[in-house]
């Protein structure tokens, strides 16, 4: 019986013990895919940064695809939290700037006219694809409004996907900023308290 309960307190005492772990190769090669990048830059001495290891759970590509998606849409979100806050169309249906009671303020049509809109966007995005062009800038844009991507040289399209990916992860803090402070007032220093 003795033994038997030392056997136990052994077994259990092994559970808290650290486990033997070998660097994951999938993970070094996640990293390596990374690194020749745009945007490893200065911001991160130059190396890939993921401190999580997110990366060897999907493709580089994939990854990029939906950082410069969620960037472009936090650039739209930013300018839509501080917008209304300077300038208010006259509305029946929404009455408040504060970004977050308008969201509950606003008909449930303009919801639906707006997932719609979204979809519509991401099927253009999708056939554009499958069509050999980029929405990353790694080819012929998928949209281009103003015809100016293909007059551009190698290094000005460089240029431009830098930027645009510096001031999406930018705008993704901002964001998280503004709805951190939102809910949690004081949170940010910077922000005052109310935006």
């Amino acid at each position: 019986m003795k033994t038997a309960t030392f056997a136990c307190f052994l077994a259990s005492a092994s559970a808290f013990a650290p486990a033997q772990q070998s660097a994951s190769s999938s993970a070094i090669k996640a990293t390596a895919e990374f690194d020749g990048m745009i945007g490893v830059s200065s911001e991160t001495a130059g190396k890939f940064f993921d401190p999580i290891g997110l990366s060897q759970w999907a493709p580089a590509d994939y990854l990029r695809k939906v950082e410069l998606s969620n960037g472009r849409a936090a650039m739209l979100a930013t300018v839509g939290w501080e917008v209304p806050k300077v300038f208010m169309f006259d509305s029946n249906d929404v009455s408040s700037p504060d970004p977050i009671k308008a969201i509950l303020e606003a008909d449930p049509q303009w919801w639906a006219q707006f997932i719609l809109f979204c979809g519509t966007v991401e099927a253009i995005k999708y056939r554009g694809e499958m069509e050999g062009k980029s929405y990353t800038g790694d080819g012929p844009a998928v949209i281009d409004w103003t015809n100016t991507w293909g007059t551009l040289n190698d290094k000005e399209k460089e240029g431009m996907r830098l930027k645009e990916l510096k001031n999406g992860r930018l705008a993704m803090l901002a964001f998280a900023s503004y709805i951190s402070n939102y809910y949690i007032p004081g949170s940010v220093p910077l922000l005052p308290e109310g935006f």
